[in-house]
């Protein structure tokens, strides 16, 4: 997913957990006044502008075991500054670098299923300010990128097989940790939702653009109702494209389309951007 946002210069300051010892001081706005000839007049002081621009990606990557240094490689060759990770099968609430510059912040309770992660590159790395890791279905960072807070998501959702109590404590938690955010702050949802949200809109109109795939299912749903609850775009479904740039699931009777990014519904504007990449696989490294 390509972005675009326009920030003024403005740092706000979180606790810092898996964040940098300092940071910029915060930057104010003025402006000044002269006399001149018995006037008032304003003096014109110009303000900053920035264009902040992010290639962002969603990946369920089955495990990250012996796969670090090539995930590395393939983010570099795709100029990829964030990336969600999803399966990562990792133990634990730790960061580590994994080459080309990447880092990566990950959450899992056991080393057999699951498990959330984020990728940073070196620049974005330096930016992170607090980490939240809810548990092995959900992280969050928090960033103060040129100016502006950015909220980055990892998300792997139960499967519709999965019982009725996990599927439950999935969305609680999810809306939970999108209730904590900050209505100033931008938000960037990517993950696995195991869940349809079909191809057309209907009576969803403001977050679905009305270009998905296949038909709708319960999870679809589910994952709809919370974008509408948070006004949050999914922003596959925003961009006519070729299936083939659709699908993110094959199976050997099927494809589907599983996995999705969100924003805002404001920052909308501000996507280039968003389609699926066929073809890219990562190999264990033996």
């Amino acid at each position: 997913m390509d972005s675009k946002n326009h920030t003024k210069d403005r740092a706000r300051a979180y606790p810092t957990v898996d964040a940098q010892g300092q940071h910029p001081a915060p930057v104010r706005n003025g402006q000044g006044l002269s006399h001149r000839n018995g006037r008032v007049r304003r003096k014109k002081r110009a303000r900053s502008v920035r264009e902040l621009r992010l290639r962002c990606a969603s990946w369920n990557v089955g495990t990250m075991s012996g796969r670090g240094r090539e995930l590395a490689d393939v983010l570099k060759r795709r100029r990829i500054n964030a990336a969600c990770l999803q399966e990562t099968k990792w133990k634990g609430a730790r960061a580590r670098e994994i080459g080309e510059g990447y880092k990566l912040l990950y959450c899992g309770s056991d080393g057999k299923r699951n498990g959330v992660g984020i990728v940073l590159d070196s620049r974005l790395k330096e930016c992170v300010v607090d980490v939240k890791r809810v548990n092995d279905r959900l992280i969050a960072i928090k960033m103060i990128v040129n100016g502006m807070t950015l909220n980055l998501v990892s998300v792997y959702a139960p499967q519709s097989g999965c019982e009725e109590s996990v599927i439950e404590k999935f969305w609680e938690d999810f809306d939970c940790l999108l209730m904590n955010l900050q209505d100033s702050e931008e938000v960037y949802v990517g993950g696995d939702f195991n869940g349809h949200v079909g191809r057309e809109s209907d009576g969803y109109q403001r977050v679905h653009g009305g270009w998905g795939l296949g038909n709708r299912n319960a999870n679809g749903e589910a994952l709809l109702q919370a974008a509408c609850a948070f006004d949050l775009a999914i922003t596959n479904t925003w961009f006519k494209k070729k299936e083939e740039h659709l699908i993110t699931y094959k199976s050997d009777h099927d494809v589907t389309q599983i996995d999705y990014f969100l924003v805002r519904q404001r920052s909308l504007c501000c996507i280039k951007n968003c389609k699926v990449l066929p073809g890219e696989a990562l190999v264990a490294q033996q």
